[in-house]
């Protein structure tokens, strides 16, 4: 069944609705393999095919929401019967309603091309093989290597469909892979890991090689790893780490936290927020970005959205409802699960690239520390006050190279100091699995604890 098929059901079941009555239906069909080895056998394999509907229904200010996982004609007239029992024992609330034809006038769909054909017919041996070889390379890439504490391959081919009795109407599939290994490096000092991944939208896309090669470099740069005495220092953040501070902070610019008073931008728009060069966008027509999409779970055309411009904080990310309710308007925002109303949410956030490379950040850096790793992030960061301390292992920066591994510190600071203090942002764009990219970022000042 093709995502045009699923339009034909979701207007079907948007056609029945009643006097006084709004109706959506939401229908998806995916299909994802993972695949997970371990010493030279399959961990886990899981292939999965979807296809299922979520219906809403919105009636005298009360909605209501059914879901099932199949597309059976009897099963979906169920759903529907369902949703209609549900919004009569819902609460009422003013601010709901589905989009309307209003809200998508003057956005046209970005033409973006996020599917790939080929991907769908790779035998299930093949990426079994690809997640053995991993493994298998990745213990070879340096002697150090002791072992791989996972290897793995994903994919996933997704597509979805969205009508409702408003006229409004979405259509949308796109295919995403990726690839990944921890190696354990020992040489008598301890164990360390580090990691190599890759991502794209076929198996062209990937980089297999560099996996084992990366991973086994960010293993064995950190042997020999000790505490440090602590002070207030230069932090560079690696990529991956910069993609996990940018996502717990990605909730301040959500219109659901600013309406609950749970953001630590509420009534700061127009306020200088970041250093003056930061730009922090939220841009789903980039289909380089793998959470990249045409519409959002509204039915609402997607758009580029400045977060940030100049240091200076523009505004937040909105649904139809939270856009309606708190006067904004939606920024086509909305995400959702094939059983859940739609949320907001980022879809392809990162910082503006900046011109230097890693290289030339750190040779700018003075005495640093780089983070390779944090942990503890969720319980160390609190995105509401912005407090930040998290767990950190990484290098230290001296004369423009690494220096000696350093690990059991924390670093700590707010979101929002963060965030002016940040001095220099790297080249290397890197979009990862989900909604969030990353890349070298330097921060002026961080306080590090250790030894």
């Amino acid at each position: 069944m093709s995502s045009p098929e699923l339009l034909d059901i979701a207007r079907s079941v948007a056609a029945t609705a009643r006097e006084g009555e709004q109706v959506e239906a939401y229908v998806v069909r995916t299909r994802e393999t993972d695949v997970e080895v371990f010493d030279g056998a399959v961990e886990s394999l899981t292939t999965a095919s979807v296809e299922g509907i979520g219906i809403r229904v919105i009636a005298g200010q009360r909605q209501g929401l059914a879901w099932a996982g199949s597309l059976a004609p009897d099963v979906i007239d169920e759903s529907l019967k369902e949703a209609r029992d549900n919004a009569g024992f819902g609460e009422p609330d003013e601010w709901y309603g589905l989009a309307s034809p209003a809200e998508v006038d003057g956005f046209e769909a970005p033409a973006l091309d996020l599917w790939r054909e080929e991907l769908a017919s790779v035998p299930t041996e093949e990426k079994v093989r690809i997640a053995l070889e991993l493994e298998r390379a990745t213990k070879a890439a340096d002697p150090r290597i002791r072992n791989v504490e996972s290897a793995s391959y994903g994919d996933a081919l997704s597509e979805s469909a969205l009508a409702n009795s408003l006229g409004v109407e979405s259509n949308t599939r796109r295919t995403t892979c990726s690839a990944s290994a921890v190696a354990l490096a020992d040489d008598g000092s301890g164990t360390q890991s580090g990691y190599g991944f890759v991502a794209g939208r076929t198996l062209s896309d990937l980089d297999l090689d560099s996996i084992p090669r990366d991973a086994a470099i960010r293993a064995c740069r950190l042997l020999g790893a000790k505490p440090v005495p602590g002070r207030r220092i230069a932090v560079i953040l690696d990529p991956l780490v910069t993609r996990s501070v940018l996502g717990i902070l990605s909730t301040a610019f959500n219109g659901e936290s600013m309406l609950k008073g749970r953001s630590l931008f509420a009534g700061r728009s127009g306020e200088k927020v970041a250093a003056p060069f930061v730009q922090l966008i939220d841009d789903p027509t980039d289909a380089r970005a793998l959470g990249a999409s045409q519409y959002d779970g509204d039915g609402i055309p997607t758009r580029r959205n400045a977060l940030i411009v100049d240091g200076v904080m523009q505004g937040f990310l909105h649904n139809v409802y939270t856009g309606r309710r708190s006067g904004e308007g939606t920024t086509a925002s909305a995400t959702r699960g094939l059983g859940s109303t739609p949320g907001v949410g980022v879809r392809a956030l990162r910082l503006e690239p900046g011109p230097r490379t890693p290289e030339a950040i750190m040779s700018r850096a003075g005495e640093a520390l780089y983070v390779q790793s944090v942990s503890g992030l969720h319980s160390g960061t609190n995105p509401i006050s912005g407090d930040f301390s998290v767990g950190a292992d990484g290098l230290m920066v001296r004369d423009g190279v690494f220096a000696e591994p350093v690990r059991e510190i924390t670093i700590a600071s707010t979101l929002q100091r963060m965030l002016l203090d940040i001095t220099d942002i790297g080249s290397d764009l890197t979009f990862l699995p989900g909604a969030v990219a990353g890349m070298t970022v330097l921060i002026g000042e961080m306080t590090m604890s250790g030894a």
